[in-house]
């Protein structure tokens, strides 16, 4: 039997994972089965259970995959000299997260992966990778605000990662229930939280 190339297995890979956020953007994560990602993949149970064991496991590797280019993204703008300002760098960020939104966006299923994680000790281990790496980014940010003036020098850059990662989630979920903030509405709201005087 001819090996199979790892390129050929990425791509069955990827074929599962668009079938899975297909059905849960369409049906939600906990309405979703199994059997609906089989179906919506048009693949056989063996091929899809040979990459994955579980909805969890799926819902895993694709907010793996959401959240890896996010903080490629976070990478790009934090590495321009000079640094944009802490307003423009949580608003690209927040452009990039209205643009993976959409119906069919897999940021929309962060919170799905979130709720999971509580009553799943394999997925919180999953889920965990990515929200700290995320963080870990955001603390690299802070050291590099504080190197250049823009923090005091006694200021805590593991504190101010894990403050600046408060206002991501917080703006997801505004954007998904509420519908009425943007990019635009935190990068005005940070610019007056960090005018002088405040």
């Amino acid at each position: 039997m001819p090996k199979v190339s790892d390129e050929h297995l990425e791509m069955r890979r990827d074929q599962i994972l668009e079938a899975a956020r297909a059905c849960f953007a369409r049906k939600g994560f906990h309405q979703s089965s199994m059997q609906d990602v089989i179906k919506e993949s048009a693949l056989s149970a063996g091929a899809i259970y040979r990459y994955f064991k579980s909805k969890d496991d799926i819902i895993a590797a694709l907010a793996t995959r959401t959240s890896g280019s996010l903080e490629r993204l976070l990478e790009r703008i934090t590495a321009q000299d000079p640094l944009p300002p802490l307003e423009e760098v949580l608003g690209q960020y927040a452009e990039a997260v209205i643009a993976n939104a959409g119906p069919d966006g897999p940021i929309r299923l962060a919170p799905h992966a979130w709720s999971a994680a509580l009553t799943s000790p394999e997925l919180l281990d999953t889920t965990k990778q990515p929200t700290a790496s995320l963080r870990a980014h955001l603390v690299k940010l802070a050291e590099r605000m504080q190197r250049e003036g823009r923090l005091p020098a006694d200021a805590d850059p593991r504190a101010v990662g894990a403050t600046l990662l408060c206002f991501l989630p917080g703006f997801l979920i505004q954007h998904l229930l509420l519908g009425d903030i943007d990019a635009l509405t935190l990068r005005s709201g940070l610019h007056a939280l960090l005018a002088p005087g405040t």
